[in-house]
């Protein structure tokens, strides 16, 4: 092996380890390694667990050497997003003043990773309340974007996009209220999944309270990596049921294919989205590489979209004016809750009658895109509509605030219907990737993964890259 263990995708490193071409602990040692080479640059990574992952790869050795049966992930480095639980340690969720809130067990995305033989080597970095599109916060800074200090990474899985671009660890846990998952990886140019919901259990011990109904109907936990085929490992490893999760389904991993050729909705210029050019160009290259496939791509808009968006836009922002917005007024940094006023006054409150006729509302738009998902099994679009926005940008006046929002909106629908997408990269700008989605029915992550991995053929990124000026 000429290139050093960080630069190993996920399947590559847990054969190497089941077949004992190296061991647990020189892939974690090395992924430590470049962590500590790079991070102080990036910071992607908030809280480093070096000693405890050592140990941990050292009894993954230990197994090996015994002939005991191997999980999919074992002695694989990975990286927790620090707003789920992991046991010992502080879920911050970018708030300084809960580095006190320790759990006590294991979240079930953590668990499972875990349990599959996976090696934590550190917590990713996330803005207060894990609420901006943008990565920063009081309690560890500002992450930067690998390709450039100039543009966000993205968030709020901006430390976990980061991270695995730059080769700390080959697969990275992220969650998707309104895109935290897609958003980044676009940014930084790694694919990503953000699962249906039902999919993937979820569990916060520490939480004061349940989550409002937005964040049960609308929030998964995911995967990024820089691989498509890493993802897919990754988000089955995390795929176990958990009885926490009341949410949680039992859906196989794979169903019966559509009938071929598989048909495929282009949207380059989704409905009441200001598009760039080469936002467009990227969703269309995509479309080229799928159609070479043998899919049968045309450009077509899937229904209502416009105002799913703003049904998306009116629950969550009603649940956060109702549930969030006064803890935030106690411990979110200035910029945030700059970027939730901004938020808050773009969508203003509703009175709970227009609250639940809207959450009504959900339902139909679902039904219209299942409707439109059995005649064109997948959508392709934008994760965003530009490419990734300068600093400052969530932050800097109402005008700027609508513009990102239009820009986000397909990003934002597909979490208000609960539908699965996959993220890749399809495109370049100013020497920054350009991400795509892969839009499914409910549960047919493989559908969106199996696209997904033919666009990445396509257009291949050379991650990891060292963090660029």
């Amino acid at each position: 092996m000429t290139d050093p263990l960080w630069r190993r995708d996920a399947v590559d490193l847990a054969a190497l380890i089941r077949t004992r071409a190296c061991s647990a602990r020189e892939a974690v040692r090395s992924a430590l390694d470049r962590l500590a080479a790079v991070n102080p640059e990036l910071n992607a990574v908030s809280l480093t667990l070096a000693d405890q992952a050592l140990a941990e790869a050292d009894r993954a050795d230990q197994a090996v050497r015994r002939g005991d049966p191997l999980g999919p992930l074992h002695g694989v480095p990975v990286t927790t997003k620090e707003n789920v639980d992991q046991a010992g340690l502080p879920t911050t969720n970018g708030i300084p003043a809960f580095w006190s809130l320790i759990a006590t067990e294991d979240s079930p995305p953590v668990a499972n990773w875990r349990k599959a033989g996976a090696i934590v080597i550190g917590r990713t970095n996330t803005p207060a309340f894990s609420l901006r599109w943008h990565t920063d916060n009081a309690a560890a800074g500002r992450t930067r974007n690998p390709w450039s200090d100039a543009v966000t990474p993205g968030g709020s899985s901006g430390g976990a996009a980061a991270a695995v671009a730059t080769g700390i660890g080959a697969l990275a846990h992220g969650n998707d209220l309104g895109g935290s998952v897609r958003y980044p990886a676009a940014c930084c140019g790694v694919a990503g999944i953000r699962p249906t919901l039902g999919r993937v259990p979820a569990f916060n011990g520490t939480a004061a309270a349940e989550r409002p109904p937005t964040g049960q109907l609308m929030s998964v936990q995911g995967v990024l990596a820089r691989r498509v085929e890493d993802v897919r490992l990754g988000l089955w490893a995390m795929a176990q049921g958990d009885v926490r999760d009341p949410w949680w389904v039992p859906a196989p991993r794979t169903f019966p294919p559509p009938p071929a050729p598989i048909r495929v909705a282009l949207v380059p210029e989704p409905e009441g989205m200001a598009v760039h050019p080469a936002v467009a160009g990227a969703v269309r290259s995509a479309g080229r590489a799928l159609e070479a496939a043998g899919y049968a791509v045309e450009e077509v808009n899937p229904p209502r979209l416009e105002r799913a968006f703003e049904v998306w836009a009116t629950l969550v922002t009603a649940d956060i004016r109702a549930t969030l917005l006064p803890v935030a007024e106690r411990h979110a940094d200035a910029d945030a809750l700059r970027s939730l006023a901004l938020w808050m006054e773009l969508f203003p409150p509703v009175d709970a009658a227009t609250y639940l006729t809207t959450l009504g509302e959900r339902a139909g738009h679902l039904r219209a895109w299942q409707r439109f998902l059995d005649d064109h099994p997948l959508i392709v679009g934008p994760t965003s509509g530009q490419p990734p926005f300068p600093l400052g940008f969530d932050h800097r006046d109402l005008a700027t605030t609508a513009d990102v929002m239009r820009a986000q909106r397909l990003l934002t629908v597909v979490n208000g219907l609960g539908l699965p997408a996959a993220a890749v990269p399809a495109g370049w700008h100013d020497g920054i990737p350009l991400g795509v989605q892969v839009i499914a029915a409910r549960y047919r992550e493989d559908l969106a993964l199996d696209a997904a991995g033919v666009i990445e053929a396509a257009h291949p990124v050379p991650t990891p890259i060292d963090p660029r000026a």
